[in-house]
């Protein structure tokens, strides 16, 4: 596993072994910057991201290597939160992001308290975790966290589909590669994406 491109490109990354924690690979994470670059790497620069269940945080840090100045890593597993925070040790990262060691709904009321607003949110629970995505995207939905140009991108095996729907935040695309898909949500009333006029 290694980071695709940017500040830290072909810097290689930590893993866990287990089924719970089930890094993006980097095939799907080349193709989900691609889409959100649409060819101007530059798009991303100054973005904030949440990280959600984030793993070893190989999406978070992608970003952060293509200029995102802020990401928000959310990880209950204390062994996964500790690779994180190894990752980005090892790639020289002393700024520029968040460990939230704690469920999601409980990240989401601390970050809701300090007025955070992410320009672009990540979640990849457990495949086995199918009610992690509605519980997820509905608390979304309902809070402060992301305004109308943010961009939602839950990552699920490609058998399973999330649903397209979560009060105003509504799915806009589909995208399947492998066993695995991402489906792109916006709130209803976004006329476009911050992040790529190309996502849509």
């Amino acid at each position: 596993m290694r980071v695709i491109a940017g500040k830290y490109r072909s810097r290689q990354l930590r893993s866990l072994r287990g089924m719970d924690v089930r890094p993006t690979s980097d095939r799907l994470r080349e193709t989900l910057f691609n889409v959100l670059t649409a060819g101007n790497p530059e798009v991303l620069a100054g973005t904030v991201w949440m990280d959600l269940y984030a793993g070893t945080g190989a999406v978070g840090i992608e970003a952060l290597s293509r200029g995102a100045k802020e990401v928000h890593f959310v990880e209950s597993s204390a062994a996964a939160a500790d690779a994180i925070q190894l990752n980005l040790q090892s790639l020289g990262i002393t700024h520029g992001f968040r460990i939230l060691r704690e469920a999601v709904p409980k990240a989401f009321w601390h970050m809701e308290r300090q007025r955070v607003t992410a320009d672009v949110v990540y979640l990849d629970p457990p495949y086995r975790l199918s009610d992690a995505y509605a519980n997820s995207l509905r608390a979304l939905a309902e809070s402060s966290l992301i305004w109308a140009m943010s961009l939602v991108i839950a990552e699920h095996d490609r058998k399973f589909d999330p649903s397209g729907e979560f009060g105003p935040l509504r799915r806009f695309r589909r995208l399947d590669q492998g066993d695995a898909a991402l489906s792109f949500y916006r709130l209803a009333s976004a006329s476009d994406v911050r992040v790529s006029p190309a996502a849509t």
